[in-house]
């Protein structure tokens, strides 16, 4: 019944009661990600949601303006305390995960939910652990964000999500959302430097 019903109807009438808090955000962090570089507030990342469907993932801009995907060999995304793409309001977005604060806007829509596994980029192979992953929504946190963040490999991250999607409850949920309250507020693996790039 929870991951039928109860869990969708969760994320839309908590995503509607965090909306102020979001917009007490916005009014602060918006001016000064124009004013640092003049570019847009947001970015517009595409992302491979339930069922393999293609969304617009939306998060407050942290990079430059035209700034290059960079990679890890894994595939993963570069993230380094010293990367030179991220603005300076930038980092602190990220390491506070403010960042990730407009995605409310895509679990209202239906593309995300709060919590759930992490966003899966639109490239790569369509793996049978990757099905079984899009068969529930991405969420803003998860099991790997709340618990390793960005310091884990793409290997064990699809390892957590797998995880995720067979042990879905209410219960995990309320344990994901604590932990990840604590890994955020304690600044816990923010970033990943071990992998090269491509």
């Amino acid at each position: 019944m929870y991951r039928k019903y109860g869990k969708r109807l969760l994320d839309v009438i908590l995503s509607i009661i965090a909306l102020p808090f979001f917009a007490l955000i916005f009014v602060v962090v918006a001016p000064v990600i124009v004013i640092e570089d003049k570019g847009p507030v947001f970015y517009n990342a595409p992302r491979m949601g339930l069922n393999g469907k293609i969304y617009k993932m939306f998060k407050f801009r942290s990079m430059k303006v035209n700034a290059p995907d960079l990679r890890n060999e894994d595939g993963s995304t570069y993230n380094s305390e010293d990367d030179p793409r991220v603005t300076r309001v930038g980092k602190i977005l990220r390491k506070t995960s403010l960042d990730e604060i407009p995605q409310l806007f895509n679990v209202i829509k239906g593309d995300m939910a709060l919590i759930g596994p992490r966003p899966d980029l639109t490239d790569g192979e369509m793996t049978s652990a990757r099905k079984k992953k899009l068969t529930v929504r991405p969420g803003i946190t998860g099991y790997s964000q709340a618990y390793f963040r960005n310091s884990d490999s793409m290997e064990q991250r699809s390892i957590n999500d797998i995880y995720y999607v067979d042990n879905l409850s209410f219960k995990l949920d309320v344990q994901i959302f604590f932990k990840t309250i604590q890994t955020v507020v304690f600044h816990q693996n923010v970033y990943r430097n071990e992998g090269d790039l491509k």
